[in-house]
């Protein structure tokens, strides 16, 4: 068989296949979640194992899915493999997958409502409001994700707060405004802390989205070790 102009037809649909491979080694809740974990940067299989609540033989069989379709790369460091995301136009990809799932998903604000609760009482601050703001003395910029997430890369002079000890943002300094983030718009820790903080009474927005967005906007961030 051939198309229109005269070319197999089977080279034709060879082709998109190709593309479409990309489409199906996404089309995984656990893979995409991968790919959202690696954009906070390089992790090994048990790292992530833990973070999906995955068997390593799982999280393995999904990694590899990824690979295969080269959305990831895979370093072997001991007995253990790291892997990241192949380039930034993966992240963008899962950018503009996010995005026209919520543009065009039906019921997406009721399943991000389930995970989230009502974000109607959460103020937001922008990424060049808070790049404005960052050298003023009067916030306390907060990172409310695990260390090795914060270690990788986050925002300048910013305070850990791991998401399971959000008691210690009751030493905050009382003074200030806070800003709370973690890993991008549907992640829930930096809601928690918010709403932590606003209980006791202090003022307390979260970043609209998360240090993967504030970096490829070309936003400041520090690295506070280099992982093995």
């Amino acid at each position: 068989m051939v198309d229109r102009g005269g070319r197999p037809r089977q080279a034709k649909d060879a082709l998109f296949d190709g593309f479409a491979s990309i489409a199906k080694a996404l089309a995984s809740g656990r893979r995409a979640e991968i790919v959202e974990l690696l954009a906070q940067g390089e992790r090994n299989v048990d790292e992530l194992s833990r973070q999906l609540g995955q068997s390593l033989a799982n999280t393995s069989h999904h990694l590899r899915t990824l690979a295969r379709a080269g959305l990831v790369i895979g370093r072997r460091s001991g007995t253990q493999v790291h892997y990241r995301l192949a380039s930034d136009e993966v992240l963008e990809l899962w950018w503009a997958m996010r995005t026209v799932a919520a543009a065009r998903v039906e019921g997406l604000d009721e399943l991000a409502a389930g995970y989230l609760g009502d974000r109607r009482d959460i103020e937001t601050i922008g990424r060049d409001e808070l790049l404005a703001r960052l050298e003023t003395a009067d916030l306390v910029v907060v990172d409310v994700r695990p260390r090795a997430e914060y270690d990788a890369g986050h925002l300048p002079g910013a305070v850990h707060v791991p998401p399971d000890q959000l008691e210690l943002l009751d030493d905050l300094p009382p003074d200030r405004d806070v800003v709370a983030y973690c890993r991008g718009p549907y992640c829930v820790y930096a809601d928690d802390a918010v709403r932590r903080l606003g209980r006791a009474g202090r003022r307390a927005v979260r970043l609209e989205d998360g240090v993967p967005e504030w970096r490829h906007a070309g936003g400041p961030v520090e690295v506070e070790a280099t992982r093995p």
